[in-house]
């Protein structure tokens, strides 16, 4: 009789330890609280893909004996997008050396991308005299296959470069040359020999392998046989990174789930976006679109929520660094996807950093800086009352 008593007694005890454990464990946060994680409906191969890209990504970090620089900005793809988040102003890049369509005229000072670190022996860069130069804050990464998966037709859709309906808004593609690894979608739109870019801050990137090539190279110093040449003397050497794992982060990349909003149902937030289409924020910060098909099924005929038009917009002179890329003007930013924002904070160390440089610490900071095609919408959002611009804030902040 003792030993059954002492047998239960120690299985009380034992359920009781896991019961304590489970309580000291941190919880799994909700998908909508967090931007990693891959898009539903992908394949075994597809999934295998995406976690080796997620590595790659995430966990690789770089040093003189696997290629390190010799000049560099990060050690890593993560080091820039925590948690596949916003970067902060200490990881924030300098581009320098382009005022104009003409293209960039300090490519051989070291141009278009500032490498202010360098290994053991080796000086960092510095902007030379003469050229101009932008903050560009690292943006977060999820939703991106969903963006990639629209078609230039899509995209040409929403521009109005002339402003022909006389809204004041003219949003424009960046037409950009691309490089002879990169393969043109199907149904191209070309001008005068170039494609639209819909990437990065001046949409200069054309689809998410010339931005992860670009990214190795100019952000780690890493040569691939895609951008072989050095950042440091524009030698040609051979590939300190396989095409495979570049390609398995150009297909991580690609299959990150899209932000999901969260409270959306909530009173104030349906009245703040209601504010938000009736201060035509919505004409360049475009709520909604829908993919083409696509060689990844679950990207296929999707429809999604991003809150941009990937265009061209002349933001005004607050915002013109005197730098840009492709044929975009000094003045002209690509409208950044809105989903997420409420989660950038989770990267950026407890607080906003927002525009193409960070320079904004809250969203109606953000607001106020926007001028040029944006007058009228931020016109109309000192205009609003107290209640008004708090709704507003918190549906921004439910994307």
């Amino acid at each position: 009789m003792r030993k059954k008593y002492k047998f239960l007694a120690g299985i009380i005890v034992f359920v009781a330890g896991i019961v304590s454990c489970q309580k000291l464990l941190p919880k799994t946060p909700n998908s909508e609280d967090i931007l990693d994680g891959p898009i539903e409906g992908l394949t075994s191969e597809q999934l295998a893909i995406f976690i080796r890209g997620d590595k790659a990504f995430n966990d690789e970090v770089f040093t003189p004996e696997n290629g390190l620089g010799p000049l560099f900005v990060a050690t890593s793809c993560g080091t820039c997008h925590a948690g596949d988040g916003k970067g902060h102003p200490f990881t924030t890049l300098t581009r320098f050396g382009q005022v104009d369509s003409t293209g960039n005229h300090f490519l051989h000072l070291g141009g278009p991308q500032l490498q202010n670190r360098a290994i053991y022996n080796y000086a960092y860069e510095t902007i030379p005299p003469g050229a101009t130069s932008s903050k560009f804050t690292p943006p977060a990464n999820t939703g991106l296959g969903f963006l990639d998966a629209l078609t230039d037709g899509d995209i040409l859709a929403l521009a109005d470069p002339n402003d022909l309906n006389g809204d004041g808004i003219s949003g424009r593609p960046n037409w950009i040359n691309i490089t002879s690894y990169l393969h043109p979608r199907a149904n191209s739109a070309i001008q005068g020999g170039k494609y639209i870019g819909r990437f990065g801050k001046k949409a200069a990137a054309y689809d998410l392998l010339h931005q992860t090539v670009n990214a190795y190279n100019q952000d780690m110093g890493i040569c691939s046989s895609y951008e072989p040449y050095d950042t440091y003397n524009g030698q040609v050497l051979d590939p300190e990174i396989s095409n495979q794992t570049v390609l398995d982060v150009v297909g991580y990349l690609k299959t990150l789930k899209a932000p999901i909003q969260r409270n959306a149902d909530h009173p104030d937030i349906v009245a703040g976006k209601n504010i938000f289409l009736q201060t035509s924020c919505g004409k360049c910060h475009v709520p909604q679109l829908t993919t083409a098909n696509s060689s990844i099924a679950a990207l296929s005929n999707k429809t999604f929520f991003p809150y941009t038009d990937l265009l061209l917009h002349d933001m005004g002179t607050g915002l013109n660094d005197g730098y840009t890329e492709g044929t975009a003007s000094t003045g002209e930013w690509r409208t950044p996807p809105l989903w997420g924002l409420g989660l950038s904070k989770n990267s950026q160390g407890g607080e906003y950093f927002l525009l193409h440089d960070g320079r904004a610490k809250s969203i109606e900071e953000a607001i106020l800086l926007h001028g040029g095609e944006a007058q009228q919408s931020k016109s109309s959002f000192q205009q609003l009352n107290a209640t008004d611009k708090a709704n507003l804030i918190k549906f921004l902040e439910s994307l």
